[in-house]
C-alpha cells in the first residue's frame, strides 16, 4: 500500500458506507485524515476551524463564569470541536452522541489523532444514540442522567439545515424540533449550530421565535487549494431566556 494513501476503515451503514482514510496531501505537505459518506466528504482534519469556532462561539455565549458546565455535542466526527468544548476550564462534563458506532470506535481505538485525548479526559464521554431521536423525546442527551438538563448543546451532523444526511433529520430545524430541544437546555442555555452554508434568514428567524436571542457568525478560513479566496462556515448560536 502506497504511503500516500491509506484506507484505514470502511463499513456499511443505514445511511450509506462509511470510511476513514488518512493521506499525505500533495498541496500542503501535510497529513490529512478524511472522512467519506458514500461519495460526500463529510470531515477533513485540513479544514476544522469551522468546528473549533462552534465550540468556542456557543461556551463564549455562555453567562456563567463558573466552573461546573455541562454540554453534549452532536456529531463526534474527527473530534475537533469535541476537544475544543474541554479546552474550556469551566466544563465538568462532556457528552458526545452519535449515531455510528464505527465513529465512536475509530476515537477509542486512537485509529484518529484526536481519539487518545478525548478518550482519557474523564470529563468526556462518547455515546453511541440518534441526537435527533434523543432531541425530540423527553429523556435528555446523556443516558446516564435521564431527564437532566444541560448548559450548552453544540451540533455538527447535517451539511446545513436545509441539506440534511437523511430526511428524519429535517424536522428537527423547524420550529417545533428546536422548542423540543431547547427544553434539554437550562433558563440561560445556549444552543449552537454548524452549517456549510452561508447564513440563512430564514433559519435565523426560526431560532428567533424559540430562543431569547439568536445571531448567525460567518466563520472565515484560508483554502490552500484556493489561495486567491476564503471560505466560510456559519455557526448559529442561539440562547435561552435566562428567566425561562
Amino acid at each position: 500500500m502506497s504511503l500516500r494513501f491509506e484506507e484505514i476503515d470502511w463499513r456499511p451503514t443505514p445511511m450509506g458506507d462509511i470510511s476513514l482514510r488518512r493521506r499525505l496531501d500533495p498541496v500542503t505537505g501535510r497529513e490529512v485524515y478524511e472522512v467519506k459518506l458514500g461519495d460526500e466528504f463529510l470531515m477533513s482534519s485540513l479544514f476544522t476551524a469551522g468546528e473549533t469556532e462552534l465550540a468556542r462561539l456557543g461556551l463564549a455565549a455562555l453567562p456563567h463564569a463558573d466552573a461546573g458546565l455541562d454540554v453534549a455535542v452532536g456529531g463526534l466526527g474527527l473530534g475537533y470541536t469535541a476537544r475544543a468544548v474541554l479546552e474550556d476550564p469551566r466544563v465538568r462534563s462532556l457528552v458526545v452522541v452519535d449515531a455510528l458506532p464505527d465513529v465512536i470506535r475509530w476515537h477509542e481505538e486512537k485509529l484518529v489523532p484526536l481519539g487518545e485525548a478525548l478518550v482519557s479526559d474523564r470529563r468526556c464521554r462518547l455515546v453511541r444514540g440518534d441526537f435527533f431521536e434523543r432531541a425530540a423525546g423527553t429523556g435528555g442527551l446523556d443516558p446516564r442522567r435521564p431527564g437532566g438538563r444541560l448548559h450548552a448543546i453544540l451540533l455538527d451532523v447535517d451539511h446545513s439545515p436545509r441539506h440534511v444526511l437523511h430526511p428524519s433529520h429535517a424536522p428537527f430545524y423547524e420550529e417545533a424540533g428546536l422548542r423540543a430541544l431547547s427544553a434539554h437546555l437550562h433558563p440561560g442555555g445556549v444552543f449552537a449550530l454548524w452549517s456549510d452554508d452561508p447564513p440563512d434568514e430564514d433559519f435565523t428567524a426560526v431560532l428567533a421565535r424559540v430562543f431569547s436571542t439568536a445571531e448567525a457568525h460567518v466563520v472565515r478560513f484560508g483554502n490552500p487549494y484556493r489561495p486567491e479566496e476564503e471560505s466560510a462556515n456559519t455557526v448559529y448560536v442561539a440562547g435561552k431566556d435566562a428567566g425561562a
